[in-house]
């Protein structure tokens, strides 16, 4: 077994673990990127691949209580929270209600429009130096077939116009001309003509070649044991793969960083929301665009080759199963405005578990009780889309510079 000294220590090797490590190597960094499994085949493998300021609208939005209400009470809704006599679920619960405030939210959205828009423009770049991610700006369509829907799109554009982010009301007929791909019966919505999407597993495979281009090392199927800290500080990390002296520790560990936290005796509020990502043939009528059905909560992504279809929110913290009842609305939802044959072959179907705040904010900064150790989690929904700009924060974090987003928002220590 190994003993090994290291300058900056990074935990998960997914879109945020990788993005932090590509830019700190850029930057001259000494770096080793560990995981338990192998890059990008956690949380940032089954997304739906999307870079788009747009959605950068936090769980609890004002008015979210009575809905999640209402769906805490039906297993088939786009959010689901599972029962439990868990204290970890009652204070996550607890936080997320208070969360749910005009002048939180509207904080929220402007720290998050920044890192997604820095994130988008890194990411540009990175599809120009490695085109096998497929980066394409094409915009995204918010689709509804109700009055309702068409109203909370429209209130969405409204509120992210606010800070920056461009787009469109859509009729029926400009969606009719535009995605010709999809069935009647929709009564409007929104284009957001700057997002774009690319492969997500592709995308941190790329940001590991940086990494390894710039010296960094990534160990993977490295598996996490224990971390010892002395006074302030981390000392030693033990790993399956031998011991680690780290002069920075990094947490990017997503809906495991609760589990990581522990080890130092800390606590995180990262709760595990699960979702769900199939991929199915290309259709006889392929869509062009990205698009998100607003009703069902519904992504669905053209690829070369394939379509990917994704949804729902299941808060059941570190449970990985498969509810096939959740697979099938999600092929239900898909029904309503794609033309599916019949028997739908599903060439690969994914779950995995989203790391959820409870206020639907990051948590990014150095921890207050131990100065070596920054943290760097919590993206729930949005990790592809803010993971580049979350590699240009820590990097500037760490080399103390003023971060250009307010660090209040993101603040690791403010629960």
């Amino acid at each position: 077994m190994q003993k090994k000294e290291v300058d900056i220590l990074i935990v998960g090797a997914g879109i945020i673990g990788t993005s932090i490590g590509a830019e700190l190597s850029r930057r001259g960094a000494k770096v080793v990127v560990i995981d338990k499994g192998t890059v990008g085949k956690g949380c940032s493998y089954g997304n739906a691949g999307w870079m788009t300021p747009c959605f950068s609208m936090p769980l609890p939005m004002p008015g979210m209580l009575i809905k999640s209400m209402k769906w805490l009470l039906n297993p088939n809704s786009p959010l689901y929270i599972k029962p439990s006599l868990s204290m970890d679920l009652a204070h996550w619960l607890f936080e997320f209600t208070k969360a749910m405030t005009e002048k939180q939210a509207k904080a929220a959205v402007d720290a998050l429009v920044v890192l997604s828009q820095k994130s988008l423009t890194e990411y540009e770049k990175l599809g120009q130096k490695y085109p096998e991610i497929n980066f394409e700006q094409k915009g995204l369509m918010m689709i509804s077939k109700t009055k309702a829907g068409v109203a909370a799109a429209v209130e969405e554009l409204e509120y992210v116009k606010q800070v920056g982010v461009p787009g469109k009301v859509l009729t029926p007929d400009d969606i009719a001309q535009m995605e010709p791909a999809l069935r009647g019966g929709l009564l409007g919505g929104v284009y957001f003509n700057k997002e774009a999407m690319a492969e997500p597993y592709l995308t941190v495979q790329a940001m590991a070649k940086e990494i390894r281009a710039n010296g960094g090392e990534i160990i993977e199927n490295c598996e996490l044991h224990d971390i010892v800290v002395q006074g302030n500080k981390v000392e030693k990390v033990l790993t399956s793969q031998g011991e680690m002296f780290p002069k920075q520790l990094v947490m990017a560990t997503g809906s495991w960083s609760k589990d990581m936290a522990r080890m130092m005796r800390l606590r995180v509020p990262i709760l595990g929301g699960k979702g769900y990502a199939m991929i199915v043939p290309t259709l006889e009528k392929q869509p062009t665009y990205p698009m998100m059905f607003i009703e069902r909560k519904t992504a669905i992504t053209p690829r070369h080759g394939s379509l990917r279809i994704a949804g729902t929110l299941e808060l059941v913290d570190q449970d990985f199963s498969i509810t096939q009842r959740r697979v099938e609305n999600i092929k239900k939802a898909a029904r309503e405005v794609l033309y599916l044959p019949e028997q739908l072959e599903v060439q690969e179907l994914w779950a995995g578990l989203r790391p959820c705040t409870p206020d639907g904010v990051p948590l990014v900064g150095y921890h207050k009780n131990i100065n070596n150790l920054m943290i760097a989690a919590g993206h729930q929904m949005l990790g592809l889309q803010s993971g580049a700009g979350t590699g240009l924060l820590v990097a500037d974090l760490m080399e103390g510079k003023t971060p250009f987003v307010d660090m209040k928002v993101l603040d690791a220590n403010r629960f």
